[in-house]
């Protein structure tokens, strides 16, 4: 069986490497490419790859929130975080997020495909250079997010916020989320007062912090 992969990165050059390096492995054929969360999203939907390979910070819609609606949408694809982020936040984000596996950028070729083959048949996979300490982490972190100001966010406001702290305008956001800008608006009233902040520099402070967006 050929398994049909998806690869969504934000550097056109990282993105064409892995491609070609997978290209030449028997069994596995590269069906697409995304350079962003919400092409990621849109591209699996249309062509319904076995496996997503997924940039963790990727612009309009970070990894996290990209695997969120993937794997809500449709369970049956599995996705696989590549990163060079090894913090637990990333990394916790991910798996909540339903990821089945995940991988820092610096793996090999060998570890990459055998991810790939763990996850299409179903399995875990996480890199052994993070894997210690992980499943304790996994353990709680349930409880760590129940007692987050961020968890009380709704998917779109994550959205918004992303957004927002990535300097795009009222008129921007509205656009590409088919809302009015007085709907954005009202929506970042909302997650300015779940939050406890007042300025929009605070919000990108705490995209920041939370592992939206990457300085």
């Amino acid at each position: 069986m050929t398994i049909k992969v998806l690869l969504a990165e934000d550097h056109h050059i990282i993105r064409q490497g892995i491609r070609s390096l997978l290209e030449k492995e028997i069994g596995i054929k590269v069906i697409g490419e995304a350079e962003d969360g919400r092409e990621t999203v849109r591209l699996a939907g249309e062509l319904k790859p076995d496996v997503v390979i997924m940039d963790v910070s990727m612009p309009n819609l970070n990894g996290v929130e990209a695997t969120r609606k993937i794997c809500e949408t449709d369970p049956e694809i599995k996705v696989i975080a590549l990163s060079v982020h090894s913090d637990d936040q990333y990394v916790s984000g991910m798996l909540t997020a339903g990821a089945s596996g995940y991988l820092l950028k610096d793996c090999v070729l060998l570890e990459l495909v055998k991810a790939i083959e763990s996850v299409a048949n179903g399995q875990m996979y996480l890199s052994a250079s993070i894997a210690r300490g992980i499943v304790q982490e996994y353990k709680t972190m349930k409880n760590r997010e129940t007692g987050s100001v961020f968890a009380t966010l709704t998917t779109r406001e994550r959205e918004i916020l992303q957004l927002i702290a990535e300097s795009k305008s009222m008129k921007q956001i509205g656009a590409e989320l088919f809302i009015s800008e007085k709907t954005v608006a009202t929506h970042r009233q909302h997650i300015m007062d779940k939050l406890g902040v007042a300025t929009v520099p605070d919000l990108v402070k705490y995209a920041i912090r939370e592992g939206l967006i990457t300085l």
